[in-house]
């Protein structure tokens, strides 16, 4: 685990967001080096380090780049400016990818071989497999290529977005002089970028696309003498810039600036390691970049294509053990959904209790025939046809169906395109919500002609209606029929599909209107009873904490002598335990098999604890810029089973824990002698399953026990 420091020159109080970040990809990173992790499992973790390196240069060093550029002299929380920031990064991330790199060469490349997953080059391979290669070559890969050369009647192609490239330099016979030109060819985004051999053993012997294609580069240009080649990569700017105020269609702007991704500005250039320094110059100096741009990879140039050796059912003993998520008890041979939910409310769990509870909640609407209407937030909906299926299944019922669909849900835009059309051609009634905002909530409203009147059920969550991630991803739901939560959400759609001023709620706490001033509320009473030597104490858990306002009321609370406990899993721009500032404050990671995504904040509230639960990061972007919703828990069971349960479950893990320490870096936590091993994912399997023990730090009353912590002298 590196332990490399985020910078700090300025003595701030805040750290950087972006090394923040990049600090979490390297814990992401040691998933992959750590052995006790399952072979397969440490190639995925793997991939998802260089997937979501890639996305760091598509959006956040792509706007670190535009600032310098734009001369921006504004410096952010942490003290640096634009051109430091992007200095530090670009030092933290040549050191994530020697990293990267060497933890395929040296770890998971010689494992998988010992284990009889291979990649070969060409050179390794024996007469029958070289003869298999050029077959397979010539029926299924030539017939896709495009070679471009470069020269004054060809201009250098258009690079597309994340595209794995070919590049060599040509000789070519003019009259009695010879010339030499750059050629590039594109391997196929249309093939799979693993060749796998064919065995009858039950072996897997695979090659890399680019490399059969490479060995016979020089078949693309006859006539001609080939120096070699290497491959290349860029990536781009992708940030969609849309003026929502000055366009007539938003699902048109937004699928017209989608093509322009994949030409946006480049923002990064990786070669190869045998890339020549002269083409490594002529590359840079042709996109655009500067030497500070450019990445020699010594491993394979875009790993995510390693996933494929992951396919199939194949090595189970390589892999996690299968998890099965189970029904939640309380609902398991319930026949009757509406009405368990009118008798109490139901929190799941996921992936630990199933999401076919909330695909089930809304299928039964779409049958039912006291429906009324379904009302319904689509963020990110996957490739998973059921939710939206139910949605078009309930307008062939008679329902009034409602979809308020976020179409700039970072890269999924396309999808979302593709289902708001089939929503619109079902008859659903499809809306893109308020200008200027993003609709991240997650929220579901069915209207019930129940015998004793209308009522309104409510699913509210923290995750997509996805359920494909929602097998990955840890969230929570809420299946409730609260009047007061009912009537909130009418207000919540009515403000998203009509025109009308926010009207305010009772019970669900909304962004941009109310979150951020109801945050600092919630931490400043805590601060006050701290300081009037009631309990006080704060436990979060989220995805991440960036809001310099939230930080600095958290400051505030620790120098009362608030306890604080957060469980960040990505960026936190707090520093803790800066003497006199945030030694009672206390940051842990965790990142294990599944990604945690659950956002829950807990506040002592002098011994009545209030619990929320919502959608939204304690970020400027959700607080500013994102329709979100959190929402208390009010049945008593389940708010003491989110505190002792799930927080509970959280703050004890030593085993996948990282702590965060004041210079930005994250170690593995002490354990005491005596303690054993904890890890919550884990320990939240066996309680799904009803074989865990009973949660730790109970106490009397059916709580953590929450200390007084005594102001400071």
């Amino acid at each position: 685990m590196s332990n490399a420091p985020a910078t700090n020159p300025t003595g701030s109080p805040f750290i950087n967001r972006e090394l923040s970040w990049l600090e979490f990809n390297q814990r992401v990173l040691d998933e992959a080096c750590c052995p006790s992790v399952p072979l397969l499992e440490r190639v995925k973790f793997l991939c998802i380090t260089h997937s979501n390196l890639d996305e760091f240069f598509e959006v956040r060093v792509a706007g670190l780049k535009q600032q310098v550029e734009s001369d921006v002299s504004e410096r952010s929380p942490d003290g640096l400016s634009a051109a430091e920031a992007l200095r530090a990064v670009t030092r933290r991330v040549r050191e994530l990818v020697k990293c990267a790199d060497q933890c395929w060469r040296e770890s998971l490349g010689p494992e998988l071989a010992h284990r009889g997953i291979v990649i070969h080059t060409p050179h390794d391979l024996g007469p029958a497999d070289l003869e298999w290669l050029d077959r397979h070559y010539r029926e299924r890969v030539h017939p896709v290529l495009t070679p471009l050369a470069v020269d004054p009647s060809h201009p250098f192609p258009q690079v597309l977005n994340k595209s794995l490239n070919l590049i060599t330099r040509v000789t070519v016979a003019h009259g009695k002089e010879e010339r030499q030109r750059l050629a590039i060819v594109q391997v196929p985004r249309v093939l799979p970028r693993l060749v796998r051999l064919p065995r009858t053993d039950g072996s897997r012997d695979y090659v890399f696309l680019s490399d059969v294609i490479g060995e016979r580069l020089g078949e693309l240009f006859p006539g001609s003498r080939l120096s070699g080649w290497s491959a290349f990569r860029v990536t781009r700017n992708s940030e969609l810039y849309i003026d929502e105020d000055d366009v007539a269609n938003l699902l048109k702007a937004v699928e017209a600036e989608l093509h322009n991704r994949r030409k946006g500005e480049a923002v990064r250039l990786e070669v190869s390691r045998e890339c020549p320094e002269d083409i490594r110059r002529e590359l840079l100096a042709t996109l655009g970049l500067k030497a500070d741009d450019l990445y020699v990879v010594d491993g394979p140039l875009n790993p995510t294509s390693l996933l494929a050796i992951c396919d199939g059912d194949h090595a189970p003993e390589l892999r996690d053990p299968p998890f099965p998520a189970p029904q939640p008890a309380a609902l398991r041979d319930c026949t009757d959904l509406f009405g368990a939910i009118r008798e109490r409310d139901h929190l799941l769990h996921h992936p630990y209790e199933s999401f076919e509870t909330v695909v089930r909640f809304l299928e039964t609407a779409a049958v039912d025939p006291r429906v009324l209407a379904i009302k319904q937030t689509l963020y990110r909906t996957g490739g998973d046809a059921r939710i939206v299926g139910a949605l078009m299944s309930a307008v062939r019922n008679g329902k009034q169906v409602t979809a308020v669909v976020e179409l700039k849900a970072r890269f999924d835009e396309a999808n979302n395109i593709r289902w708001a059309r089939a929503l619109e051609e079902a008859g659903v009634h499809v809306v893109y919500g308020l200008v200027g905002y993003k609709i991240h909530c997650k929220v579901s409203l069915v209207v019930r002609n129940d015998e004793d009147g209308i009522r309104r059920y409510l699913h509210l969550g923290t995750g997509n209606y996805n359920p494909s991630t929602a097998r990955l991803y840890t969230d929570l739901s809420l299946l409730t029929c609260r009047p007061e939560f009912g009537e909130d959400a009418t207000n919540l759609f009515n403000l998203l599909t009509g025109i009308c001023q926010f009207q305010g709620t009772r019970k669900l706490v909304v962004a941009p209107f109310q979150l951020h001033e109801r945050v600092l509320e919630l931490i400043e009473r805590e601060t006050r009873n701290a300081r009037e030597e009631l309990p006080a104490r704060i436990v979060a858990k989220m995805n991440s904490l960036v809001d310099t306002e939230v930080i600095e009321a958290l400051y505030r609370a620790s120098r009362a002598g608030v306890r604080v406990e957060l469980i960040v899993r990505g960026i936190c721009c707090l520093r803790p335990g800066i003497p006199g500032t945030s030694e009672n404050i206390h940051v842990r990671s965790v990142v294990d098999r599944f990604l945690e995504h659950s956002r829950i904040w807990c506040f002592e509230n002098s011994g009545r604890p209030e619990v929320f639960v919502g959608s939204a990061d304690w970020m400027p972007r959700n607080f500013f810029r994102r329709i979100e919703v959190a929402f208390p828990v009010e049945d008593g069971v389940l708010r003491n089973r989110i505190i002792d349960e799930i927080l509970g479950h959280a703050l004890s893990d030593n085993t996948k824990a990282r702590v965060l320490q004041p210079d930005g870096t994250y170690v593995i936590p002490t354990r005491r002698k005596g303690v054993p091993a904890r890890r919550c994912q884990t320990e939240f399997v066996e309680l799904a399953l009803g074989t865990v023990p009973a949660p730790p730090g109970k106490a009397k009353g059916g709580r953590i026990r929450m200390k007084v912590s005594k102001r400071p002298s």
